[in-house]
């Protein structure tokens, strides 16, 4: 699933240097294709054929390239309808599973897995975009962008790593394989979403 946000950001960068629409057109269709192949009725993505579970960084990695994507896809583009559909149906799921402190846990709807904070991270920025491009209801995105904001900032040791970054992991056939998989810290998978989330609040 990873594959969606290196997509969607290459394609965006290459698009953004030469503004040939031919890039933007490649990773929408890619987009389709994920939308239409992993995208659940409740608008959460299985990690896999194989790993039918919601992994948070798995959608953590939607949620930031679907966000990557729409903010330079044109409107009439052919497929920006369903596009921006699966992201709000995505962004509406993330809303209700969200924690009390703010955070997203390892599966996305076990609210008895661990606190995950590269996937929190991911969608805390999704969130924030959204609301600064008009995709999102700011009522109720903007609180839970706050929450989610200070929790992940609570999760910075004194050296500035993140704590509970799940390790790099391939998909797993049973719930048990990803409750149970490794935690680390400052690993650049959560490094790297909280600055994409400082960026996107200094826009």
């Amino acid at each position: 699933m990873d594959d969606m946000y290196m997509i969607s950001v290459l394609q965006a960068q290459a698009y953004r240097a030469t503004k040939n629409p031919v890039y933007l057109e490649r990773a929408a269709l890619q987009m389709i294709a994920y939308l239409d192949s992993l995208q659940q009725d409740n608008g959460l993505f299985f990690h896999g054929a194989k790993g039918r579970f919601f992994w948070g960084r798995g959608n953590g990695w939607m949620a930031a390239g679907i966000t990557e994507l729409l903010t330079d896809l044109p409107k009439n583009n052919l497929h920006y309808a369903k596009i921006m559909d699966g992201y709000q149906k995505m962004m509406t799921a993330l809303l209700s599973h969200q924690d009390e402190k703010g955070l997203w846990h390892q599966l996305v709807d076990y609210p008895e897995a661990w606190e995950e904070t590269s996937s929190s991270g991911m969608f805390t920025f999704a969130f924030i975009t959204g609301v600064k491009n008009g995709w999102l209801n700011p009522s109720k995105y903007i609180p839970a962008t706050q929450k989610a904001w200070k929790a992940l900032v609570d999760k910075i040791d004194n050296q500035g790593n993140i704590q509970d970054v799940c390790a790099g992991m391939g998909q797993r056939v049973d719930a048990a394989g990803y409750l149970n998989a490794r935690k680390v810290n400052g690993d650049y998978h959560g490094q790297a979403p909280l600055l994409w989330c400082a960026s996107a609040l200094l826009k």
